[in-house]
């Protein structure tokens, strides 16, 4: 089976890991997934992740996070910009993603940012997905 939106699959397999208060999950490897990935550590919703090489494009192995009470920090993860549909906004137009508890991830010719950064840098960009 093809797949066509492999954000979109990464981040499906995200929600439903952290739902089922999986451990760790893991999605195909790519730069752009290794980049999402990166922001999402940063900005405290996963614990790590580890590109695992094999033979082919290698594995990301996602290491999730639970609050001591055992709930996901992951409460939603949404995908924006789609290949059939993409979302693009200027800086002034990005949307604040459940009123600035969560954040958007934008594409930028800068690389790939937080809506927040955005902000700061007064660039627009795609929005891929939304997390909270």
């Amino acid at each position: 089976m093809a797949i066509t939106d492999s954000i979109a699959d990464m981040l499906t397999i995200i929600r439903n890991g952290s739902f089922a208060k999986k451990e760790a999950v893991e999605v195909r490897g790519s730069k752009l997934s290794e980049e999402i990935l990166s922001i999402f550590k940063k900005e405290n919703f996963i614990q790590n992740y580890k590109l695992m090489k094999d033979n082919k494009q290698g594995i990301l192995r996602v290491y999730l996070k639970y609050a001591k009470d055992g709930s996901p920090a992951i409460l939603g993860i949404k995908r924006i910009s789609k290949p059939g549909l993409r979302v693009y906004k200027q800086a002034d137009e990005l949307p604040k993603v459940y009123g600035g508890l969560g954040l958007a991830v934008i594409s930028t010719s800068q690389g790939l940012i937080t809506d927040n950064e955005a902000r700061e840098k007064k660039i627009g960009g795609e929005i891929l997905c939304y997390i909270w």
